[in-house]
């Protein structure tokens, strides 16, 4: 079973919700950051540093507007990033 260009999951924090984005191969990290800068329901998108251990060393955190639905937001991003990396 060939392995995802990329994942996604919804993470709470005391703050605001976000959605973090794990790219595979790490060299797409700032591509796929300007991809997603864009959506509707996106306040920011920001690439850090991954703390835990069996993860790639970077991630994106895409920050929701407060007024969006993150799950709505985590689809938006999902299916732009399957239409990119389809491409590849």
């Amino acid at each position: 079973m060939p392995m995802l260009p990329f994942r996604t999951e919804i993470r709470n924090s005391p703050k605001r919700q976000t959605v973090k984005v794990y790219v595979q191969d790490v060299k797409y990290d700032q591509e796929c950051k300007d991809l997603l800068k864009g959506l509707c329901g996106v306040e920011f998108v920001e690439i850090q540093e991954s703390i835990s251990r069996n993860r790639v060393r970077e991630n994106l955190t895409v920050f929701v507007k407060d007024d969006a639905d993150v799950n709505h937001v985590k689809t938006l991003v999902d299916n732009k990033l399957d239409q990119h990396f389809a491409f590849d």
